[in-house]
């Protein structure tokens, strides 16, 4: 018999290096406050919180955000290749990610109207 585990807040934030409420209010922070926020965190871990925020797709911004209160080597120390172009990505402005995005603003034109091969078949 397979049992199903429901999942809570405690399995996103065991590998977050602060308190799951911190975390939160620092992804609802608007940027003025999220100085203030981060202030009375150690460099070291706004590096790995910056990788945290970076790691999920939801939090990118966030992320780059954080990365951009840390040194590089700081980043470099936590992730490697992945902090330097943390590092790299929250030294310029913010653009969000496109995977996932078609070409022409990410939506797909579709026409009910059919191909025109298919329409000379069926004449």
């Amino acid at each position: 018999m397979n049992q199903v585990r429901s999942i809570t807040a405690a399995d996103f934030a065991s590998d977050c290096p602060v308190s799951l409420e911190l975390a939160a209010r620092i992804a609802r922070a608007e940027l003025d406050r999220l100085a203030g926020l981060l202030d009375g965190i150690p460099e070291a871990a706004r590096a790995r919180l910056a990788v945290w925020f970076y790691g999920r797709s939801h939090t990118h911004e966030i992320g780059v955000r954080v990365a951009a209160t840390c040194e590089g080597t700081s980043l470099h120390r936590e992730a490697g290749i992945v902090g330097d172009q943390l590092y790299a990505l929250s030294r310029r402005p913010y653009a969000a990610p496109s995977h996932g995005m078609h070409a022409g603003g990410g939506r797909r034109q579709i026409s009910l109207g059919g191909s025109r091969g298919a329409a000379h078949a069926f004449a």
